[in-house]
């Protein structure tokens, strides 16, 4: 399939793609739902009244909207119908939106014109801990190779609860955070700026579909309904805080300063044709988080790191969300299990993403062995990130000839308010 809008070569958003978010002008500062195709911005609230299928006659005000929560409500038929009729309306051999230049011109947004914001009102936030290449590598760190995984680690999705409100979209500067932190050798601890400022590359979905009732779970046969699409994420972290506050109820100044996520939101539907067979799952898991249909994601990632004054992303980190241990069907019926309500633009973190080798490794944690090894970013060295440096995540789908991305998860580290 091909779409009369031209996708330059090696463009993350081809018409197999067609990623939601919101988006601004300079000549419209109003918020806008739009479809990424090659390096257009599709803008539904221009064809909302195209939008005339079973599923959503009844609510094209949804593409009116300056969030994508009221879509994301929506049951997973609506998804599909919206899916379908978008690429339809693309379609080199559609006419309706091709030869009407009048509607094409109000319809079609240049993305270097335009300013993109988060994608939806995040209500709650839960962040996973589900690769179990990382969480070997942080557990031989600090409790030694023989008890690196935790006795619970293989047989729940080990999560906790975030911060939604500091969750940014790409392009937004943070600022180094400060808190306590203690040195081994030190009596009492000290208040300043983190000194072991890192990136956690990650990816994360929203939740979608109507909310399931206060003490009803969604068992793991109806997750997919749940599960709207998915963005790149970056957990920034302050590894000495997170040290020193995190006994005994986890991290908690340590990541609520700041999260990264990609404004695109990719459809399950356009991931679809790059699921692989799940991780064998040994012990196997309690009944409730069984499945055996592939639910496993082949999305190449990459981090890369531009030091400031360079003009160049040093790439320090490539991996794989296949590597993954657990899905994100058994995350949202963990999620769920006990009875937690999950409510349109929720957001539910991977966890890092490690790989086996040490050039797969998702932090600079692990890439550094905790401050013990050199990483090399172009002409400079790093064991944890300056002020300066601008972070950026990539992921990648390719299968059959076909490209599909998720654009940039990017932000720069600026200096701490002290």
């Amino acid at each position: 399939m091909k779409s009369f809008v031209s996708v330059p070569q090696n463009s993350d958003f081809p018409i197999q793609n067609l990623p939601y978010g919101v988006f601004s002008t300079k000549a419209d500062s109003s918020r806008h739902i739009g479809v990424a195709i090659g390096d257009q911005i599709l803008n539904l609230a221009e064809i909302a009244n195209l939008f005339d299928g079973p599923q959503l006659k009844a609510h094209q005000d949804v593409f009116k909207q300056s969030t994508l929560n009221a879509f994301m409500a929506l049951p997973r038929p609506a998804w599909l119908e919206a899916r379908a009729r978008i690429q339809q309306l693309l379609s080199e051999d559609c006419a309706v939106l091709r030869d009407n230049a009048h509607l094409r011109s109000r319809a079609l947004v240049a993305q270097s014109d335009a300013t993109m914001h988060l994608p939806a009102q995040i209500g709650d936030y839960t962040d996973f801990y589900s690769s179990i290449h990382h969480a070997t590598n942080v557990g031989i760190m600090f409790r030694g190779k023989e008890n690196a995984l935790m006795p619970n680690w293989k047989w729940l999705p080990v999560g906790y609860h975030g911060r939604a409100s500091s969750i940014v979209v790409s392009g937004t500067d943070l600022k180094r955070p400060v808190g306590q932190t203690k040195a081994p050798d030190a009596e009492v601890p000290s208040f300043g700026p983190s000194k072991l400022m890192d990136f956690e590359l990650e990816m994360a979905f929203f939740v979608g579909g109507p909310e399931n009732e206060l003490g009803t779970r969604v068992p793991i046969e109806k997750a997919e309904d749940r599960i709207f699409g998915v963005v790149l994420m970056n957990d920034w972290s302050a590894r000495d805080i997170q040290a020193w506050e995190y006994v005994p109820l986890g991290p908690f100044l340590a990541k609520s300063f700041a999260t990264t996520v990609s404004p695109w939101v990719v459809s399950i539907e356009a991931l679809r044709p790059y699921f692989v067979e799940n991780p064998v799952q040994d012990p196997v898991p309690p009944a409730y988080l069984h499945h055996d249909d592939p639910f496993t994601l082949d999305i190449n990632l990459a981090v890369s790191i531009r030091p400031e004054g360079d003009a160049v992303d040093h790439i320090v980190c490539k991996t794989n969300f296949k590597h993954l241990y657990w899905t994100l069907k058994q995350q949202l019926a963990h999620h769920t299990v006990n009875g937690c309500n999950l409510r349109a633009g929720d957001l539910l973190g991977s966890g890092t993403v490690s790989g086996p080798e040490e050039g797969a490794y998702g932090s600079m944690l692990e890439l550094s062995w905790r401050g013990a090894k050199e990483v090399p970013v172009g002409s400079e060295i790093r064991k944890f990130l300056k002020d300066g440096d601008e972070v950026n995540l990539s992921g990648v789908c390719e299968k059959n000839g076909v490209r599909i991305g998720f654009g940039e998860c990017r932000g720069k580290v600026l200096p701490a308010d002290i």
